[in-house]
């Protein structure tokens, strides 16, 4: 499916999206409050900016993470980029990890800002989605519990009560104002609250509230009221960095067609994603399809320690028992905004995906009126032919179903005993070799074989398939356009010994799945052949000589020097070598010359 078409169907929720170039590299990550303005603003219109211009060029597709809130979103980019490193995204070496709350290890334990390594005694909450929040947060907990906050080279120093402890937001214990064992209980309470136990803590002083109003206290009264909605307020920015490692799959099914978003939260972050179609599962129900996802997608990994679903499940216990873990059906507020975000990022994905097949099945309908074939074309092949000068020769085969590339069933074949350069006899060759065999252990045939060349690698194919009996595939040359453009390709087909030429409009479906189909054939036999050419560079012709062994090998590039001294040397000059004899000698002669 096209950019355009993409675009017209995105959402407008918040969220990060991914663009990715022609290998599926992603090279950017983004966020933005509504997705569908900020990505279309990438290819709506000339960017004054060289950097973005040169992004715009190499973007081939993108796709998205729907979150729920702007705040979200800005974690998820941040941790998609440190795992990515995109090649245009800014990239920092010392990039700062996200800001915590620390309570210290020593006797009288400070609560302080951190961000960095941790340590393994000190007690670690967050993360927080920035500086900003942590210092507020820190700023509310003074006036709550009076816990210090300053340096240990300040607290050790200090003879007498600082400037915190007379405005009543320390309770010093620097100079012994408050016993070590309530100063303790201080900090433990805090220790909880911010651990999200801290239901007691606000219950406790609501109930100290209301006494002190009945005892009509409400100097006090006020102070603790103060205090309650300070401590909610802390308890609000915290709720959603308290959750640990957890799991969120959401499944749903439109058109027949199932599908399962499963959102990876770490340390309260959200880091990832998963998009999944189960195949084989069309029309059944989304809960027997979450039911056999879990243990097949779960077993044998570190499993998180909750899992939170969108379904009810019959069989939830039996599976958590056997992952090992605790599954969520029924989820708190706190969690529930995680499988509201799932749910969204998954809707979004598989309206995509809908439209990207449908996209396909409308472009192979088309295909099928411009070749005039009987059936649709489910099933297409196309072969290239590579080489340098005439070395290693490669043939590809690469395989669409329904459009889509068939990687598991690509074939590359050596192509041997031809005239150095002969695409002819190249193409002869493996279209020979790959449809004999398939006749022989009858395979079933494709519908459409592209040829990639123009009438005279065709006419070879075509030859080849008349010899062994195939006329139900028909064969389509792709000649290159002028100056090599793509979109200018010639489509060739013989029928009745008529050639007929088709010219398509650079931006006709049936071209572009035509040209993509070639692409991949091109790209496939380029690799293979340059494998083989770098194989045979840094191989030695004494390799394939048996009875030349590695010690063998050494003895006589150490005595002649080199391969070239030793394809000029006699038999009796290579006798001279240790461990070769007269009959080795020989036939070392005899398979260099």
């Amino acid at each position: 499916m096209s950019i355009k078409e993409k675009l017209n169907n995105l959402t407008q929720q918040p969220g990060v999206y991914q663009m990715l170039d022609k290998q599926g590299l992603v090279i950017y990550v983004g966020k933005a409050k509504n997705l569908k303005k900020r990505v279309t603003s990438y290819f709506a219109k000339q960017h004054e900016d060289n950097k973005t211009r040169v992004l715009v060029s190499n973007i081939d597709t993108f796709k998205v993470i729907v979150t729920a809130s702007e705040t979200q979103a800005l974690l998820l980019e941040a941790e998609l980029i440190k795992q990515q490193l995109p090649r245009y995204n800014i990239l920092l070496k010392d990039s700062k990890s996200y800001p915590y709350i620390s309570i210290s290890n020593d006797k009288h334990p400070r609560v302080g800002f951190f961000r960095g390594k941790k340590q393994d005694k000190h007690q670690y909450f967050g993360p927080y989605p920035s500086a900003q929040v942590v210092r507020e947060s820190l700023n509310l907990l003074k006036k709550i519990f009076k816990v210090r906050q300053c340096t240990n080279a300040i607290y050790r120093s200090r003879s007498r009560a600082c400037l915190e402890y007379q405005i009543g937001l320390c309770s010093a214990p620097c100079v012994g104002h408050i016993s070590d064992q309530n100063y303790q209980q201080d900090v433990n309470m805090m220790s909880l609250f911010l651990a999200g136990k801290g239901k007691q803590t606000l219950d406790k002083i609501s109930q100290k509230m209301r006494m002190a109003a009945q005892e009509q206290e409400f100097e006090l009264a006020a102070r603790l009221r103060d205090q309650l909605i300070d401590l909610r307020k802390i308890q609000e920015q915290h709720a959603s960095n308290s959750i640990a490692n957890l799991d969120v799959i959401a499944v749903t099914q439109q058109d027949g067609v199932n599908a399962i978003e499963v959102l990876f939260i770490r340390a309260g972050k959200q880091v990832g994603q998963d998009f999944i179609l189960p195949k084989n599962s069309n029309h059944q129900s989304v809960e027997v399809v979450l039911s056999a996802f879990l243990p097949l997608y779960y077993l044998g990994k570190n499993t998180p320690k909750q899992l939170l679903i969108s379904q009810k499940l019959v069989d939830k216990e039996i599976i958590a028992r056997a992952l090992n873990t605790q599954i969520i059906d029924t989820p708190n507020k706190d969690k529930k905004h995680y499988l509201n975000v799932a749910n969204l990022t998954l809707k979004e994905n598989l309206k995509q995906n809908l439209l990207a097949r449908y996209r396909k099945k409308t472009t192979l309908v088309h295909l099928q009126s411009i070749l005039n074939l009987k059936n649709l074309p489910e099933v297409m092949e196309c072969f290239d032919i590579s080489h340098m000068m005439g070395e290693a020769t490669k043939a590809s085969c690469v395989v669409f179903e329904k459009g889509v590339p068939k990687v598991s069933k690509y074939r590359q074949f050596d192509i041997k005993n031809i005239t150095p350069g002969d695409d002819y006899a190249a193409m002869n060759q493996v279209i020979f070799r790959r449809y004999s065999q398939m006749l022989k252990n009858n395979k079933p045939l494709p519908d459409v074989v592209f040829i990639d060349g123009g009438l005279g690698q065709l006419n070879q194919a075509i030859m080849v398939m008349d010899s062994i009996g195939i006329d139900e595939v028909q064969l389509v040359g792709v000649a290159k356009g002028e100056k090599r453009k793509a979109g200018l390709e010639t489509l060739i087909t013989v029928n009745n010994e008529k050639v007929n030429k088709i010219n398509l409009p650079p931006h006709d479906p049936a071209l572009m799945l035509i040209n993509h189909i070639r692409d991949e054939s091109h790209r496939f036999a380029i690799k293979n052949h340059r494998l083989k050419r770098a194989k045979k560079r840094t191989t030695s012709p004494l390799e394939n000589i048996k009875g030349v062994g590695k010690l063998r090998r050494s003895a006589l590039l150490n005595y002649f020097g080199g391969l070239q001294e030793i394809k000029n040397a006699s038999i009796d000059e290579m006798q001279k070598v240790k461990g070769i004899n007269l009959a080795l000698a020989t036939k070392i002669v005899e398979s260099l010359q």
